[in-house]
C-alpha cells in the first residue's frame, strides 16, 4: 500500500518552524504547553489555501510567501500611532504586538482596567482556524480589559496595534471582559508604516455580560504593503445589544473573521461595514454568527466599493441551532465596482435547525446608476465629481446605521478622505 502523499512546506512554513522553535526556547514552563498545543493545531492544517473551504477566495498559502521575521520590541514616537485622528479617547496602544505604556493614556478611567499580559493570552478561540492557532503559538505579548458591571463609560476606550519596521512580522492577543449592564464604545485600529511591508496578526476575545451597550469600530487602515489578519471572537449574554462595524482600505491583502455566538436571550447584535478597495488590494471579510438560543436578532450589513483590479470577499454564515425559535437573522451585502477589471464575491449561507424563525441573505452587485449620474450631470454637476458623490451616498448609507454619533462623524471624514471628496466644489 502506498504511503499518502505529505504536502511539502512552503518557504513561510519553514520560516514559521524556525520562529516557534526560537519562541519557546524563550518561553517560560507556565505557558510552554499551551503554545505547543496551538502550534500542533496549526501545523496539522497549515497555511490555509484555496481548498479549505472557508479560505476558498483567499488563497493565503500562494499570496504568503514568506514569513517575515518576528518584531522586536520598539517604542515609536507617539505622532506615528494616527489612530481615531481626532477623537479625544483613552488609548492603550500596542506595538509589535506588546503593550506600550508610554504610549498610552496615563490617566484612570472608573470602571475600566487594563493589564498586560506576560507573553502569552490564553484565549478560548471559539475557532479552529489555522491562522489563529498559529497567532496563540507566536503571540508575542497580550492585554487584559475589563469593564466593570454597570459601569458608563463616556470616553471611547481606544486599542492602537502598530506595527513597527519593515519586512516584520507582529502577534497581538486581547481579552476584553465586558460586566453586565456596562456601556461604552471602543475603537480599534490596525496601522503601521505607510511605506512598510509588514504582516500582522492579531486574535480578539471578548465576553459581554448581560444587558451590556456595546458600541465597536474597527478601523484598518494599515500600509498598503501589508498582510493584515484579525480573529474576534465574541459571546454575548442575555438581553445585550452590540453593535460593531469595520472600516476596511487599508492592507494589499487583509482578512477579519468574526466568530459570534449568542449565549443569552433577548439579544440584538448588528454587524456592519465598509470596504474601499483600489490597485490590487484584496480584503475578505469572513463572518460566522451562531444563535444558540432562542429570541435573538441579528443583523449583517456590508456595502464594498472595489475599483481597479482590487477584490473584496464576503462570507457571512447564520446557523440557527435546535431550540433557538424566534430568531430573527438577516444578512446583506452591496457591492460597487468602479472599473471592469474590480472583483467581488459574494456567500451569504443560512443554516436552519429550528422551525420557527425569521430569516434572510441576499447580495447584489453593479455599478454606478446612469440615470442618477445623467441626473446629477444635467444640473451642472462634473462627472468625476458626480461619480463621488453617489460613491459616499452609497457607503453613508451602511456608516449611518452604525448610529454612534462619534463614529459616524469619524468614518464619514475617513470615506470622504479616501475618496478625494473634500476636493469636490460645492455648487
Amino acid at each position: 500500500m502506498n504511503a499518502p502523499a505529505k504536502i511539502q512546506e512552503t518557504k513561510a512554513e519553514q520560516s514559521l518552524n524556525a520562529q516557534f522553535d526560537a519562541t519557546l526556547a524563550q518561553t517560560t514552563q507556565d505557558n510552554a504547553n499551551q503554545r505547543k498545543q496551538a502550534w500542533d493545531a496549526f501545523k496539522a492544517k497549515g497555511i490555509p489555501h484555496r481548498r479549505v473551504e472557508e479560505w476558498h477566495y483567499t488563497d493565503l498559502r500562494t499570496k504568503m510567501t514568506d514569513a517575515f521575521a518576528l518584531a522586536s520590541k520598539t517604542s515609536p514616537k507617539a505622532d506615528a500611532l494616527t489612530g481615531a485622528g481626532g477623537l479625544e479617547t483613552y488609548r492603550i496602544a500596542i506595538v509589535n504586538g506588546r503593550y506600550v505604556p508610554e504610549l498610552s493614556s496615563n490617566q484612570t478611567l472608573a470602571g475600566l482596567t487594563v493589564t498586560e499580559a506576560d507573553g502569552f493570552l490564553a484565549a478560548q478561540l471559539g475557532t479552529d482556524d489555522a491562522m489563529a492557532h498559529l497567532n496563540q503559538a507566536l503571540v508575542q505579548g497580550g492585554i487584559t480589559i475589563k469593564i466593570d458591571a454597570d459601569a458608563t463609560i463616556e470616553t471611547p476606550i481606544e486599542i492602537v496595534r502598530y506595527t513597527d519596521g519593515t519586512e516584520v512580522s507582529s502577534y497581538a492577543g486581547t481579552s476584553v471582559e465586558i460586566g453586565s449592564g456596562a456601556k461604552a464604545l471602543i475603537i480599534e485600529s490596525f496601522e503601521g508604516d505607510s511605506e512598510a511591508a509588514y504582516q500582522s496578526n492579531a486574535l480578539t476575545e471578548v465576553k459581554v455580560g448581560d444587558k451590556a451597550n456595546i458600541h465597536w469600530l474597527k478601523l484598518q487602515v494599515e500600509s498598503e504593503k501589508a498582510q493584515h489578519i484579525e480573529t474576534l471572537s465574541i459571546e454575548l449574554g442575555a438581553e445585550t445589544n452590540f453593535q460593531h462595524f469595520i472600516y476596511n482600505e487599508g492592507s494589499a491583502l487583509s482578512r477579519a473573521q468574526l466568530f459570534l455566538e449568542f449565549k443569552g436571550e433577548g439579544t440584538h447584535a448588528g454587524l456592519r461595514g465598509t470596504c474601499l478597495l483600489k490597485g490590487s488590494q484584496h480584503a475578505d471579510i469572513t463572518l460566522f454568527v451562531n444563535h444558540a438560543v432562542p429570541e435573538c436578532e441579528s443583523r449583517e450589513y456590508y456595502r464594498a466599493v472595489v475599483d481597479d483590479k482590487a477584490r473584496a470577499v464576503f462570507q457571512g454564515k447564520i446557523i440557527v441551532e435546535p431550540g433557538a425559535q424566534k430568531t430573527d437573522g438577516q444578512m446583506m451585502i452591496k457591492s460597487l465596482l468602479l472599473s471592469d477589471t474590480a472583483e467581488i464575491n459574494a456567500k451569504p449561507e443560512l443554516e436552519i435547525f429550528a422551525d420557527d424563525v425569521q430569516c434572510a441573505h441576499g447580495s447584489t452587485t453593479g455599478d454606478i446608476d446612469e440615470d442618477l449620474l445623467f441626473y446629477l450631470m444635467a444640473r451642472g454637476i462634473p462627472e468625476a465629481q458626480a461619480r463621488k458623490i453617489l460613491v459616499l451616498a452609497f457607503l453613508s448609507e451602511a456608516i449611518e446605521e452604525f448610529e454612534e454619533e462619534r463614529s459616524v462623524e469619524l468614518l464619514e471624514a475617513m470615506t470622504r478622505k479616501w475618496l478625494h471628496a473634500d476636493e469636490m466644489v460645492s455648487e
